[in-house]
C-alpha cells in the first residue's frame, strides 16, 4: 500500500478531469467571441439529455426484474443498448445546441461546444468523484479515516461502507488512478470531434448524414467497454481498450482538422445563411 503514490495519481487525474476543462475554456475564450455561450450550450447538450433524462430512466429500469434479468443474461446486448442510447440522447442534445447556434456558428463556436460537451462530462462523471477520492486518501494518510470508522462503530452505526471505501482506495494501484484521467482526456477529444461534426452538418445543411455518423461513432466509442467481456487478462483488456480510445481520439483530431478547413472554404453550402 503506497498512499503517497495514490494521492499523487489522484491529484493528476483531478487536475485533468476537473481543472483542465475550465482552464481550456478560459484560454480559448480570451481572443474569440461567443466561446463561453457555446461552451455552456455544449455542456447543456450533454448534461440535460444524459444526466437529467437518460440516467434517471436507466435507474428506474434497474428496479424492474425483467430488465435486470435481461442485463444479466444478455450482457453484450445490454452493453450495446447502453452505448446506443447514450449516443442517441447525446446526439439529440448536440443537434439542439447546434440549431440554437445556427445563425452564428463559425468553427470556433462549434469547437467550443464540443469542449463543453466533453468537459462537463469529465467534470461530473470523474472529476467530482476524484475530489472525494483525494479527500479520503488524505484522511487515510493522516489516520483520520480510521478514527472516523472507530467513531462510527462507537456510535452504533454500520461502518461497512467506510470499510469498503478504505479497501478500494488502499488496494487500488496508483497507475489505475492515472488511467482514469487518460480515459477522460481521450474521451474529451472524441466528444469534441463528434460535436463539431454535428455542428458542421447544421452549418452546411447536411445534418442527417453528419448526425448518423456521429451516432455511429458515439455508439462505437461507448461499446468499447464490452472489451472487458473478452476471456483475456486484465492487462490485455486495458491495452485493447486504451489503444482503441487512442485511435478514436486521433481520428477525432483528424476529423476536426478536415472540418475546419472545409468550414473556412468560401464555397461551403449554407455559409451565406449563417453570416
Amino acid at each position: 500500500m503506497n498512499l503517497t503514490a495514490n494521492i499523487a495519481a489522484c491529484t493528476v487525474t483531478l487536475i485533468v478531469t476537473l481543472l483542465l476543462p475550465i482552464l481550456i475554456l478560459i484560454l480559448f475564450a480570451r481572443k474569440r467571441r461567443g466561446v463561453v455561450s457555446a461552451w455552456f450550450l455544449g455542456a447543456a447538450a450533454m448534461f440535460i439529455p444524459q444526466m437529467l433524462i437518460r440516467l434517471p430512466i436507466l435507474n428506474a429500469l434497474n428496479t424492474q426484474t425483467w430488465f435486470l434479468t435481461f442485463s444479466q443474461n444478455h450482457t453484450l446486448a445490454y452493453f450495446l443498448l447502453l452505448a446506443f442510447t447514450a449516443g442517441l440522447f447525446e446526439l439529440a442534445g448536440r443537434y439542439g445546441a447546434a440549431r440554437l447556434m445556427a445563425r452564428d456558428l463559425p468553427f470556433h463556436r462549434a469547437l467550443a461546444a464540443g469542449l463543453g460537451h466533453g468537459g462537463i462530462e469529465s467534470m461530473v462523471l470523474v472529476g467530482l468523484t476524484y475530489v472525494n477520492n483525494l479527500i479520503c486518501l488524505v484522511m487515510l494518510q493522516t489516520g483520520t479515516f480510521d478514527a472516523l470508522i472507530t467513531q462510527t462503530r462507537n456510535a452504533g452505526a454500520d461502518p461497512s461502507q467506510l470499510l469498503a471505501v478504505q479497501q478500494l482506495l488502499t488496494e487500488t494501484h496508483w497507475p489505475l488512478f492515472l488511467l482514469a484521467g487518460l480515459e477522460r482526456l481521450l474521451t474529451m477529444v472524441s466528444q469534441a470531434g463528434m460535436t463539431v461534426l454535428v455542428c458542421y452538418g447544421v452549418h452546411t445543411r447536411r445534418a442527417l448524414p453528419c448526425c448518423l455518423l456521429c451516432l455511429g461513432l458515439h455508439t462505437l466509442l461507448d461499446a468499447s467497454l464490452s472489451i472487458q467481456l473478452l476471456p483475456i487478462s486484465q492487462t490485455a483488456v486495458y491495452c485493447l481498450l486504451y489503444g482503441f480510445l487512442g485511435v478514436m481520439a486521433a481520428l477525432s483530431v483528424y476529423l476536426i482538422k478536415i472540418l475546419r478547413s472545409r468550414w473556412e472554404t468560401p464555397a461551403c453550402p449554407g455559409k451565406e445563411a449563417v453570416q
